[in-house]
């Protein structure tokens, strides 16, 4: 994350080396320097306690290590995103009862509309754009969360909190991990906008420069894999949210329309939900809400 300092000056002298950890709020991370001046002799990072202050009582026993690896390997630190995401992943499986619904949903209107869409929009200049599936997923997402609002929503002590407005938080692989910049009241905003905002957001978490408002919140997210030719999978929730949908990829597959066999471009969503704040009925009533509006796609221009 970057931190802008609020007094101009030269970088004279860097306090605490990247990646370092336990840096006391407040303590200084560098030196500032006006041109020609000269570099004073490196401040403490962290502050110095105080000689009343209560001496901290020795740590616990570590718990047992796990049996160190023996097959030649090569080691890579963790990075304090990956702590993070480690951390957080892993208190969401443990606090958050997951609950899963699935469904395949026909693609074939929505490519169509896509084609022509792409086919209108202008060449260059500042209107130009260029959809992906993945923004008419996001688009008819918000639309569907309008429709079936208690999606919306979070568990918290005193009560489940409904969000009036619909923002989306969106996964994005980047080099050291994954983050979620977040497409502000997409219900609100067309296609185009949709995708201008998602491809600058994207440039922006790939070159580290996400300011925190820009993926800090969101109440749904969602996880597309389908550029992988992943066919389906179980995402798992971004506390703390109540939902994150995870879109498999589209591919041909035999279907029964009329009563007669028939090919068409399938695929497989499947909705995780926190049960404290989405039972099955009410997840299931958002899936079909997202299925009817991504297969008949006109819904989205009105």
């Amino acid at each position: 994350m970057e931190v802008e300092a609020v007094d101009e000056g030269i970088l004279g002298r860097i306090l605490v080396p990247d990646g370092s950890e336990g840096v006391a709020v407040n303590a200084p991370i560098a030196i500032l320097v006006q041109p020609g001046e000269a570099v004073p002799a490196a401040a403490a990072a962290t502050p110095t306690p105080a000689a009343s202050a209560p001496v901290p009582a020795p740590a616990p026993a570590a718990a047992p290590k796990a049996a160190a690896i023996t097959e030649p390997h090569r080691l890579v630190a963790h990075s304090s995103m990956r702590k993070t995401i480690a951390r957080r992943l892993t208190e969401a499986k443990q606090s958050v009862p997951h609950f899963y619904l699935s469904m395949d949903i026909e693609l074939d209107a929505l490519l169509k509309l896509r084609a022509e869409l792409n086919a209108r929009a202008p060449k260059d200049g500042p209107g130009v754009f260029k959809l992906s599936v993945n923004d008419l997923i996001i688009k008819a997402s918000a639309a569907a969360l309008r429709k079936v609002p208690g999606v919306n929503a979070s568990f918290t002590d005193e009560g489940i909190a409904f969000y009036d407005n619909v923002d989306i938080s969106v996964a994005v692989s980047i080099p050291d991990g994954l983050i979620t910049p977040i497409i502000r009241q997409a219900d609100h905003k067309g296609l185009a906008t949709i995708s201008n905002e998602m491809k600058e957001l994207a440039g922006l978490a790939k070159s580290g420069k996400l300011k925190p408002e820009q993926f800090q919140g969101g109440g749904f997210s969602i996880s597309n894999l389908g550029m992988f030719g992943v066919a389906n999978f179980a995402a798992i929730i971004n506390p703390p949210q109540g939902a994150i949908l995870a879109v498999g990829a589209g591919e041909p597959r035999a279907v029964v329309k009329d009563g007669a066999l028939a090919v068409a471009t399938v695929m497989t969503c499947t909705l995780s939900v926190d049960h404290r704040v989405v039972d099955g009925a009410l997840g299931a009533q958002w899936l079909a809400a997202f299925k009817a509006i991504i297969e008949d796609p006109l819904s989205l221009m009105l």
